[in-house]
């Protein structure tokens, strides 16, 4: 686990000391100074009021009638939220719990049949600690990234089958009857879906042209380009606006892309191309920009998040810039959000951007606040998203739906061994 060792850690909750009051502590600080960021008042130097007779600018942060709504909601989530301990991967403990309830009454081997036939993912087993898997698979990178984690605890798991969905997209709509166990990186409240860890931890893609031609690359790797980017870039370098690039994978981002085009003071976010491109349509009428790594979103301190075709594989990357990301939308799940709770960890956008330009002015505004709220985020994943956590994970995960199965599961013949040595790297 790393610390970044910044003098804005200092403002760190430490132990003993409540966020709330941490909290408290900086609204009463930005009430008395005017704003932690005040923007330069006509007439008057930055900072410091107007002279008589000019026109005023912005209310200063400060001023509980202009953000007392939003202050208000920070304060209340603040007080309610719960820290979780990191011990044995407890934190992320009700989201398996959750999603494993609903087949509490036993899984038949008919049931699981049924499933492997309607080819809704891969089929594994796993027999005498050893792992089995049906010959193809759609995606083999994702398989491999899948493969990883569970080679790398089947010494301690028990007999089972699974069937694991590698699409991008959940398989089992809540109004599906009977219900039926696949296993999905991402879902919505409307799919009874057994979340995994998404193969993206250890290898499979997103491919991003031409900087990320094979994937994103391993989780653990990423995480220390990051870190060191994130010490390159503090706080106080950081550039005091909004920054997103991504494809135009869904209508959904285009407000923030417009906006950015009417204010780019405010925000700088433009499309990139992806494998559907085709002409400057698909990307609003302008031409592609440049793809960024994402160690340079961290020069920013605003980064927006959205969904893809499912949850985006990014949002675990741009915390740990130590940047406040802003989350658009609050459908789409993977494992581990069910933990990061919005306005102590992020800030919560609707997904039509209609409080875009609010919530971007009132973070520029309270810096004070909204590095807070940044160092909160990026301290969550980095000490309750290592590998071990997402191994822990797998672990449990796999551990409590063996116990589910009704029956003894028999190898089948046509199946083969998978082994680390076996395991595939193409896309």
């Amino acid at each position: 686990m790393f610390k970044l060792k910044q003098p804005w850690q200092q403002r760190v909750v430490g132990p003993g000391e409540r966020a709330s009051d941490r909290l408290a502590q900086v609204l009463d600080e930005s009430r008395r100074s005017g704003g932690s960021s005040a923007p330069k008042s006509p007439g008057g130097s930055e900072g410091q009021p107007a002279g008589p007779g000019a026109v005023r600018g912005p209310e200063p942060c400060g001023a509980d009638a202009k953000w007392k709504a939003i202050t208000g909601q920070i304060k209340k989530a603040v007080e309610a939220y719960e820290p979780c301990v990191k011990e044995n991967c407890s934190c992320h403990q009700s989201v398996w719990k959750q999603d494993l309830a609903p087949f509490r009454g036993g899984i038949s081997k008919e049931t699981v049949s049924d499933v492997v036939s309607r080819k809704l993912g891969t089929h594994y087993q796993i027999i005498k600690n050893k792992l089995y898997r049906e010959q193809d698979c759609m995606f083999p990178a994702r398989c491999s990234g899948v493969e990883h984690f569970i080679l790398g605890i089947i010494h301690r798991l028990p007999d089972m089958e699974m069937v694991i969905n590698v699409r991008d997209y959940p398989q089992v709509p809540k109004w599906m009857k009977p219900i039926i166990p696949v296993f999905s990186f991402s879902k919505t409240s409307e799919y009874n879906d057994i979340m995994y860890p998404a193969w993206t931890f250890w290898e499979g893609g997103p491919a991003v042209w031409p900087i990320y031609p094979t994937g994103l690359g391993r989780w653990d790797l990423m995480r220390e380009d990051l870190r060191r980017s994130a010490e390159k870039w503090p706080w106080k370098k950081k550039i005091s606006k909004g920054y997103f690039r991504g494809s135009r994978t869904s209508p959904e981002r285009d407000p923030l892309i417009l906006l950015s085009r009417e204010n780019p003071e405010l925000v700088d976010a433009e499309y990139t191309k992806n494998q559907a491109w085709k002409s400057e349509k698909d990307t609003l009428g302008k031409p592609p920009a440049k793809e960024i790594p994402l160690v340079d979103h961290c020069k920013y301190k605003y980064l927006f998040n959205f969904r893809g075709v499912a949850a985006s594989f990014r949002l675990k990357h741009l915390f740990l810039c130590g940047s406040l990301v802003f989350h658009v939308g609050e459908e789409w799940l993977e494992f581990f959000y069910p933990q990061l709770k919005p306005w102590v960890h992020y800030i919560p956008v609707q997904s039509d951007l209609s409080d875009v330009r609010e919530l971007l002015q009132f973070v520029k505004e309270n810096d004070a606040i909204a590095q807070e709220i940044s160092e909160r985020g990026r301290q969550f994943i980095a000490e309750h998203l290592e590998m071990e956590d997402i191994s822990c994970y797998w672990e449990h995960l796999l551990s409590e739906y063996s116990q589910i199965l009704t029956y003894k599961v028999k190898r089948r013949k046509s199946y083969s061994e998978i082994t680390s040595g076996q395991l595939k790297t193409e896309l």
